[in-house]
């Protein structure tokens, strides 16, 4: 295993330790002695990988932005978005800790309203999240990622994103509301064609020529 490997499995378990004794405790009550002695190592180790105890479910945060992002990123051109997301989002298509994981992800925004240290946290895991959606918008349509249409696309996408997992979580943990895959995943697909202000959803064509100015002479003659 790689150092760099290592470390993120390190500040990832340390996040899985914080974010149980964030939901146990609460925030103010949790201490970063404590969530070292949860993962059986020194205060000292936690400081070197966190800034403050709040930071310390970024990784975890970050983690499900990355699955999700690892999911469009496999998206076939030929593939509507609710194609997608039916065939490669739901509990049974996910490894054991990674649903654990997801289950921790959902309570603790459930209790963003009640712990609005966890919102920055949060946020930050939505902004990685909106930088992979402008690389998977700009390739899926042929696009330079600096492009500010596909910029401003993926910023309104990933805050529906952000908004359906908040609610969905929130209905689930506060109100004991049940949802489906297939409903979470309708609602999911919905809210990002909703919010896209570019046509990326639906099976894309990719063009021969990316940048007409650049096609061969004898190409722009035949269009």
């Amino acid at each position: 295993m790689s150092r760099s490997l290592a470390r993120e499995n390190t500040r990832l378990d340390l996040s899985r330790h914080a974010a149980r004794l964030f939901l146990e405790r609460g925030i103010a009550d949790t201490s970063g002695d404590q969530i070292a002695a949860a993962a059986g190592v020194a205060t000292r180790t936690l400081w070197r990988y966190f800034r403050s105890k709040e930071s310390a479910v970024e990784p975890l945060f970050a983690q499900s932005s990355l699955r999700f992002a690892a999911v469009l990123r496999r998206w076939p051109r030929e593939v509507a978005i609710e194609d997608l997301f039916h065939a490669s989002l739901g509990p049974d298509k996910q490894a054991p800790q990674d649903l654990a994981d997801d289950i921790l992800v959902v309570r603790l925004l459930a209790r963003l309203a009640d712990e609005p240290a966890l919102r920055t946290a949060w946020l930050m895991s939505c902004h990685l999240g909106e930088e992979h959606l402008i690389e998977i918008i700009a390739e899926r349509l042929d696009r330079p990622r600096g492009d500010f249409e596909v910029r401003l696309c993926a910023a309104t996408v990933m805050a529906a994103i952000r908004i359906v997992d908040e609610t969905v979580s929130l209905a689930a943990v506060k109100h004991g509301l049940k949802t489906t895959t297939a409903e979470v995943n309708e609602h999911l697909a919905q809210a990002i064609r909703r919010a896209s202000t570019l046509p990326f959803c639906d099976p894309v064509t990719p063009r021969i020529w990316p940048d007409e100015k650049h096609a061969p002479s004898s190409a722009k003659a035949a269009q």
